[in-house]
């Protein structure tokens, strides 16, 4: 399993961005990478995937406000948060697609 470390989170007021950023020290490029909030200590919800060949899918709420992007020589995935809500308060996590590999993650907090 690749581990990732999480970081770039926050306090932030409502309307605010952020940029989350996942590292490891393994090759990322063949492998598909989710973004992740904490939902139950069972249960991760994903957020966005970013494929292989730098195809994107994204879950409603993170739809026209999220982007995912890689950065394969730096074994770096990024989340770019705008627009940020209260809603979007969470502890956020990376992980290849499937492993459910989990980090410490990286806590945002959206609050005036």
């Amino acid at each position: 399993q690749v581990q990732f470390v999480e970081s770039g989170g926050g306090l932030v007021q409502p309307g605010g961005s952020l940029r989350l950023s996942c590292t490891t020290s393994e090759s990322i490029e063949k492998y598909t990478i989710g973004w992740y909030r904490h939902h139950s200590e069972d249960y991760r919800a994903w957020v966005a995937f970013i494929g292989s060949d730098d195809s994107t899918s994204y879950q409603w709420f993170a739809r026209e406000r999220f982007i995912i992007s890689r950065d394969n020589a730096k074994n770096t995935v990024y989340l770019q948060m705008n627009s940020l809500k209260p809603d979007d308060t969470d502890v956020y996590y990376c992980s290849v697609a499937g492993e459910n590999a989990w980090g410490q993650g990286t806590q945002v907090t959206v609050s005036s």
